[in-house]
């Protein structure tokens, strides 16, 4: 015979990650962010306040590109996105969490390393160390989508797949490039960041996810906090 107080308990454990669950103190969120979110600071801090605040929740994290994550988010495989500005199906909301100015990186030695600030022009004159095209990364029509609007086109010597892989060249004298600034927390003294002249030099990273998903209430705590930090920031 089954004990009465055993099954007592596990109605009771039942209902109680039932609440949990309800709260967002407890189940799975899963989050794709590009390369660059961890340099934001309000993400950052919202990952770090989130795992401290809800230790039950399991964050279950996936680096992707922009391109990469629109897929996992239509499909539900993904809860949220952590994305740069992209067009993106109807399918799909989006917060924008940050707007941020682009910036030059260039050698230390270089002339126009020595200047306040330096304009697209200038450095599309200059041979330039950027994303392969096929890598699917936003910040490539993102980018170059800003050079066109000026009738300009880079003289790309060297393509790579990751931002961390362009600073490293560029911090090694073979080019220069443009990254939004919160790759700034990145310092090496091989290198300078350079403010660009035009004011349309920008880049935002966006919050998405899917319309036709219901959130869970974790993912719906998540992104309150992050909002949050956002507009604080």
């Amino acid at each position: 015979m089954v004990d009465s107080r055993h099954i007592l308990s596990l109605v009771n454990d039942a209902a109680a990650r039932a609440e949990r669950l309800h709260q967002g103190e407890a189940g799975e969120i899963r989050i794709g962010f590009t390369s660059s979110a961890p340099f934001i600071r309000a993400v950052s801090h919202t990952f770090s306040l989130f795992r401290q605040s809800y230790p039950g929740v399991h964050m279950q994290t996936r680096e992707m590109n922009t391109r990469e994550q629109i897929a996992p988010l239509n499909e539900g495989v993904l809860d949220i996105g952590l994305l740069r500005n992209t067009p993106l199906p109807d399918t799909l909301n989006r917060e924008v969490i940050l707007h941020e100015p682009l910036m030059a990186m260039i050698p230390r030695e270089h002339r126009l390393a020595q200047k306040p600030v330096v304009s697209l022009t200038e450095l599309a004159e200059e041979p330039f160390v950027f994303f392969d095209p096929h890598v699917g990364t936003g910040l490539y029509d993102d980018i170059l989508g800003l050079m066109r609007r000026y009738n300009l086109s880079p003289t790309i010597t060297q393509e790579v797949g990751e931002a961390m892989t362009i600073i490293g060249l560029v911090a090694a004298g073979l080019g220069v490039s443009i990254l939004p600034a919160s790759f700034k927390r990145v310092q090496m003294s091989e290198m300078r960041w350079v403010p660009l002249a035009e004011e349309d030099a920008v880049s935002e990273m966006w919050l998405v996810w899917p319309k036709h998903h219901e959130q869970s209430h974790a993912v719906q705590r998540f992104c309150q906090l992050l909002l949050l930090a956002a507009r604080r920031d």
